[in-house]
């Protein structure tokens, strides 16, 4: 086995991250299995707000979900100095279900050739010279010559890795069924809420039949981020409604220095704490490096070229990420000032479509001088 693996490629986690990375490495005729814990399709916990990169790297792929699209958000801050802008054209954002999302990509995934084994719940990862061995609950073991870890920061392949972490969040969620007035009064429009704790803010998504509300800040504050959520849900008249799920998870950014990878077992997703501090938005984050990492894992030599691609193109973007929650976290009336502006409001757009990244904003003399005058740095910096 140690000479002849089944698997060119096994994933474990069959989110996002998972699924993108057995896509791409299938499409390039590896011989790809993903391990996943529950069945599709399954609930997660998440906005599922998808940004322009991914919709477009999903649309080239599968038909999207899409629930609804955005072409207007209101801002407040803390409930206060509330404003509405509009931007016709693509959408700023499209917003999906996860079980809708997920399912759609694990339909995809079969489709270009790789088996999906749900129900299989990962208990250890270990490597030998030239294969890696996923071991599982039910005692059997599952051999590749590379492994990719999509399991959640959490997860197996995380520790296996060895990654760290310099930050964390709480996001508190509610699915709430939505009257007919709630669709009348919310399709095409989400809200966003600088909240009352530095760095933490709320959010209002339309799907449909569904409205998403939730909060998000630093983790270690569970008494107020549930005091948020119940405020927030309470401001915006949504108090009666039936609640459909009401749910919590973490959300993990890498520390600059964690690793990629260790030896022949590579990270992607939240698994590697791959997503934007600022806004905490992970599903660019896990379909990019998902696919560099299939790409890179079905090629099956210089595994070091997914470290390259991720610390090229999205590390960047990270640090970008963390000078700005640096910024909204002291002056975050002034944020939500300049997104009443129209250059702040460009900007804004820009960055959801996929146009500009916040790294590219951040590149520009005149800006990088103002937010290191105004104290952009990351907590503890």
């Amino acid at each position: 086995m140690e000479n002849n693996p089944v698997w060119d490629v096994a994933v474990i986690g069959a989110g996002p991250a998972g699924l993108s990375a057995a896509h791409a490495a299938a499409s390039a005729g590896a011989r790809v299995v993903v391990l996943e814990r529950a069945e599709h399709p399954r609930y997660k916990t998440c906005g599922g707000g998808l940004l322009g990169m991914s919709l477009r790297m999903s649309a080239e792929r599968l038909p999207v979900p899409a629930r609804d699209t955005i072409n207007a958000v209101t801002f407040t801050h803390d409930g206060r100095r509330q404003f509405t802008r509009r931007s016709p054209g693509d959408p700023v954002v499209t917003m999906v279900r996860r079980d809708d999302f997920d399912h759609a990509w694990f339909q995809a995934v079969v489709q270009a050739g790789a088996t999906v084994r749900q129900h299989s719940l990962v208990r250890a990862v270990s490597q030998g010279e030239r294969t890696a061995t996923v071991s599982l609950a039910d005692g059997t073991d599952v051999t590749a010559r590379v492994v990719i870890g999509a399991d959640g920061s959490a997860g197996v392949s995380t520790r296996h890795v060895g990654v760290t972490f310099d930050q964390q969040d709480l996001g508190l969620e509610v699915e709430l069924a939505a009257t007919d007035a709630d669709r009348s009064r919310w399709q095409g429009r989400l809200l966003l809420d600088w909240g009352p704790v530095p760095g933490s803010y709320g959010w209002v998504f339309p799907k449909g039949d569904q409205l998403t509300v939730g909060v998000i800040m630093e983790k270690g504050r569970g008494a107020e981020t549930r005091r948020y959520l119940r405020a927030f849900v309470a401001r915006l008249g949504l108090e009666d409604r039936e609640v459909l799920r009401d749910s919590g998870h973490l959300t993990r950014c890498r520390a600059a220095t964690a690793p990629l990878r260790k030896g022949r077992v590579l990270v992607a997703g939240d698994a590697a704490g791959l997503l934007e501090p600022w806004t905490r938005e992970g599903i660019s984050y896990a379909l990019r490096s998902g696919t560099w990492a299939g790409t890179v894992a079905a090629n099956g030599g210089d595994l070091s070229a997914y470290d390259r691609l991720v610390t090229g193109e999205l590390a960047p973007e990270m640090a970008a990420g963390r000078r700005l929650l640096g910024l909204f976290g002291r002056h975050p009336a002034l944020v939500h000032a300049a997104f009443a502006s129209p250059l702040g409001w460009r900007a804004f757009t820009g960055f959801c479509r996929g146009e500009i990244s916040m790294a590219r904003v951040l590149r520009h003399r005149v800006l990088r001088a103002a937010v290191s005058m105004l104290g952009g740095r990351p907590a503890g910096a």
